[in-house]
């Protein structure tokens, strides 16, 4: 069968990649034309366009490059008429994904949804978009099956994939590790500053603010596979960090502590019981429009699956050095580490077990034979 694929961001390559891998393995006839990064194009298929060339955050930044959006998503229409698939599966970026979606449900393609999006957290109207346009929905979060209970949606929860990209990652060697990228003895915390030029140029800086304050630790950034070094050399100057790139598991799994930038790193710092402070600071008109229309109690998925404040958010006037600097404090401490370590164990039972993307996987198949 011909599948369409269609991810936006290094999270959605991620799982993109996995849910591929899954295909592939379910049907060994399997063609897939796909919208992604390098870890989907490393598992086969063919590459459309990759995120990097759309990667714009934030309602100002959309705005600005909306000639450059509106040409991807007829891009996009015109590859899928030419290419016929079976079935069109989106993956999280709901910007791009939902215009795609209205126009293929018009024109006769089966759509699923992988990953939804976050309509529990802002602009519920989308619901009624998604009950039209996306034929079967596959969620990652336990809650988000009971939200769109309420709105008689009929959704399939799959457990989180990420519980499978970080168990069946090949184990690091701490020590392999430090000696290639040239770490020393000290203790890391981890800087997470993101994968946009926006979110690292607004957070970076405040995060390296704290070196000199916490000098019995090594500072290491994680660096974004989006973006060169170039780019974050201009903001670190000559201040004495590490940086690696496209290492962040591997970083991660050798942390003493992190600092990290809202989404998906959050959760998966989480998943590596790592201590964490999370933080977000966007461009002041999409923050605005953003707090105006964003109904959530918290932004990091750690604390929206957990209902409670396990890991503190520190949001644009909030995230500042001295705050920054009291909360890399708190979580240094041992007691407090042990308390967030227990959160970490639960928020992991909270998720389900392994095996997302070959449940997702078996589901769209099994679907497009019925």
């Amino acid at each position: 069968m011909k599948y369409y694929i269609i991810a936006g961001e290094a999270s959605g390559d991620l799982h993109g990649a996995n849910l591929m891998k899954a295909l592939f393995k379910e049907d060994t006839n399997a063609d897939i034309r796909f919208w992604g990064g390098d870890l989907m194009q490393k598992v086969g298929g063919t590459l459309v366009s990759h995120f990097k060339e759309r990667a714009f955050m934030g309602f100002f930044e959309v705005l600005k490059n909306l000639t450059k959006v509106l040409g991807f998503i007829k891009l996009c229409k015109e590859d899928i008429a030419q290419y016929q698939p079976d079935v069109i599966i989106f993956i999280d970026n709901s910007g791009f994904n939902l215009r795609v979606a209205k126009w293929a449900k018009r024109h006769g393609f089966k759509t699923n949804y992988y990953i939804s999006p976050q309509v529990w957290a802002s602009r519920a109207g989308r619901i009624k978009d998604i009950k039209r346009d996306v034929d079967k929905m596959f969620v990652i979060l336990p809650f988000e099956q009971a939200f769109y209970k309420k709105h008689e949606y009929e959704v399939a929860f799959v457990g989180h994939p990420l519980i499978d990209a970080i168990a069946d990652r090949k184990q690091v060697d701490a020590h392999q590790f430090r000696t290639a990228h040239n770490l020393g003895d000290k203790r890391i915390i981890a800087l997470l500053p993101g994968s946009r030029k926006q979110e690292i140029t607004k957070m970076l800086s405040v995060m390296l603010s704290l070196v000199t304050d916490f000098s019995e630790y090594e500072f290491v950034i994680a660096g974004a596979p989006s973006q060169d070094f170039s780019f974050y050399q201009q903001i670190i100057g000559d201040r004495k960090v590490s940086f690696i790139n496209n290492k962040t598991y591997d970083l991660l799994s050798i942390a003493n502590a992190a600092i990290v930038a809202s989404g998906t790193a959050t959760l998966e710092t989480a998943l590596f019981k790592v201590p964490q402070v999370v933080c977000y600071k966007g461009g002041n008109i999409s923050y605005q429009i953003a707090k105006r229309i964003i109904t959530l109690k918290f932004i990091s998925l750690v604390n929206l699956i957990m209902d409670r404040e396990v890991v503190t958010e520190l949001i644009q006037n909030d995230f500042t050095k001295e705050n920054l600097k009291r909360e890399l404090s708190k979580i240094l401490d041992k007691e407090h580490r042990e308390k967030l370590f227990l959160s970490y164990f639960e928020l992991e039972e909270k998720l389900g077990g392994k095996g997302a993307s070959e449940k997702t996987a078996k589901l769209i198949i099994k679907n497009l034979k019925a």
